[in-house]
């Protein structure tokens, strides 16, 4: 048995082998997703007279379906529609979502969506992130979105964050404001220690018309999307986790104060 070859071979690329059962996506026994309709198992609806109607069902999303993946808990810190800049100003406040009896060991970050491609908010750049007071964090999606991350820190200082890109879709105009957000996620996950890049947009299927006909239900997934999003998600950390084993190895005391030190 060669685990280098199995588990650690070098040329490997994310999501080149996928895992059904969390794989090591299971050292984390709560898991936390920040994010918007697509964290939020959201489907679509047409009435009668062709009216949408927008459901968020938290059992179908792909967060509850990697928990189920794991056997780890997972908290929906999420809802349809939202936005780095809501969440940080009402949202998390209002729901209690900074609490900590809510921390966790890892916590899984996918917004942007609503920020960049509906409200055309400022992208900003990583200088504007205060690292003594994240409250002075200037008022850009990557100031909004690290002050969730360091909000986190604050709370829970040895989680580990996993920051995800847009995937890559049909759509040249789409597509460009993607890549400024991929690179924001690159940018934000160099400034921050114990974070790491979901990138979808590089290593995922591309949403394209066919891709939309099997798993979307409108602009939203269907509950097969869903399912196969938590695969994707479970495989690309357990990817990262293979390949940055010293990382990893003293999860279990995330939120203890206990180390080890050879």
């Amino acid at each position: 048995m060669n685990l280098d070859m199995m588990l650690f071979a070098k040329d490997e690329k994310p999501l080149e082998n996928m895992v059904s059962n969390g794989g090591y996506t299971a050292i984390f026994r709560k898991i936390g997703v920040v994010g918007d309709s697509l964290s939020s198992g959201e489907f679509e609806s047409l009435d009668p007279n062709g009216n949408k109607g927008y459901h968020d069902y938290f059992e179908y999303s792909w967060g509850q379906n990697l928990a189920r993946m794991c056997g780890s808990t997972c908290y929906n810190f999420s809802r349809g529609g939202m936005t780095a800049k809501e969440y940080c100003e009402s949202f998390a406040d209002s729901m209690r979502f900074w609490d900590p009896q809510y921390a966790c060991q890892c916590y899984i970050i996918a917004l942007g969506v609503n920020d960049i491609h509906n409200q055309g908010q400022d992208i900003g750049s990583v200088e504007d992130i205060c690292k003594e007071d994240y409250t002075k964090n200037a008022k850009t999606f990557i100031g909004y979105y690290a002050q969730i991350i360091q909000h986190l820190k604050k709370i829970q200082p040895r989680a580990k964050f996993f920051l995800m890109t847009m995937p890559k879709e049909d759509g040249r105009r789409i597509q460009k404001k993607t890549m400024v957000h991929r690179k924001a996620i690159y940018d934000l996950a160099d400034y921050f220690d114990n974070t790491y890049v979901i990138d979808l947009y590089e290593y995922g299927p591309i949403y394209d018309a066919e891709f939309r006909k099997k798993f979307y239900m409108g602009g939203h997934m269907n509950p097969m999307g869903y399912v196969l999003t938590a695969h994707m998600v479970a495989s690309y950390i357990d990817f990262i986790i293979r390949h940055n084993p010293e990382d990893f190895k003293e999860v279990g005391y995330i939120g203890t104060d206990l180390t080890y030190c050879e």
